[in-house]
């Protein structure tokens, strides 16, 4: 276990790779950084060092109850690279992991070199959405992690792949900090829009997603991509909310070519 104090929190986090090129994996919820074991192989494999850290609440790291915003998590992240002498870098999230990639844009953009926005949206939750957020917060805190894993699973991985990854997802799911998912849930409904900031992007930028997402759906995807100038659109067919884990063949051959735009 690798770790590092700040913030007043301890990460835990994967260092892989010794290329002069970094990518930042940013993961979702409720998962830990362990969705990104299969991009830590592919892309250390082109050259590249692949830092993958478990966010504030989740995984190896501190749980911290109360109300977590994107902008904590976004410091925790900065920090975690000013700690390990990470200058610049090419960032990545999926789901809430791709919010918190944009607010990171948001709070320091000439530090990032290029973008991979997965499975995420750029609006900022309706009042419904915000409503629903609160309400399951409420509900891990009272009920716990597993009835929501065993209830979304079926959403996150597609049906035709639940065989080959649905164990790793539930078992992310059920592992989850209830008091840190809560947080993160809390935090996220009160997100800015970041439409705003689309048009501002000047890095090279993949927008990919699963064609069968029904969270992020593509229309979500095509939003951000028709905003973010020359940015490229992914739709990997017969993946759901976790392309990465689905089909990471497919998803490491669209990640391979944003890194290779960012090298050039």
């Amino acid at each position: 276990m690798t770790t590092a104090d700040l913030n007043g929190i301890t990460i835990g986090y994967d260092d892989v790779g010794t290329g002069r090129d970094v990518l930042v994996l940013v993961h979702g919820h409720p998962f830990d950084r362990s969705m990104w074991h299969p991009q830590l192989t592919q892309v250390a494999d082109l050259g590249w060092r692949v830092i993958a850290a478990d966010l504030r609440g989740y995984g190896e790291t501190t749980v911290v109850p109360g109300v977590t915003p994107l902008s904590t998590f976004a410091g925790d992240i900065a920090g975690l690279l000013d700690h390990l002498g990470v200058e610049r870098f090419v960032l990545g999230g999926l789901s809430m992991g791709g919010q918190i990639v944009l607010e990171c844009h948001r709070l320091f953009p000439a530090r990032i070199r290029g973008l991979v926005l997965a499975d995420t949206s750029a609006q900022a939750d309706t009042p419904a959405g915000r409503r629903g957020r609160t309400e399951m917060a409420d509900r891990l805190l009272r009920e716990g992690m597993a009835g929501y894993a065993a209830e979304v699973l079926s959403k996150m991985v597609a049906p035709r792949n639940l065989a080959e990854v649905g164990e790793h997802v539930s078992r992310m799911m059920r592992n989850a900090s209830p008091e840190g998912a809560a947080a993160a849930l809390r935090g996220r409904s009160e997100r800015p829009d970041y439409t705003d900031t689309l048009g501002t992007v000047n890095v090279p930028t993949l927008v990919v997603v699963g064609s069968d997402d029904e969270y992020t759906p593509v229309a979500d995807a095509e939003y951000m991509a028709d905003r973010i100038p020359g940015s490229t659109l992914a739709v990997i067919e017969g993946a759901a909310h976790m392309p990465n884990l689905e089909r990471p063949d497919e998803f490491g051959k669209a990640l391979a070519g944003l890194l290779s735009e960012v090298s050039r």
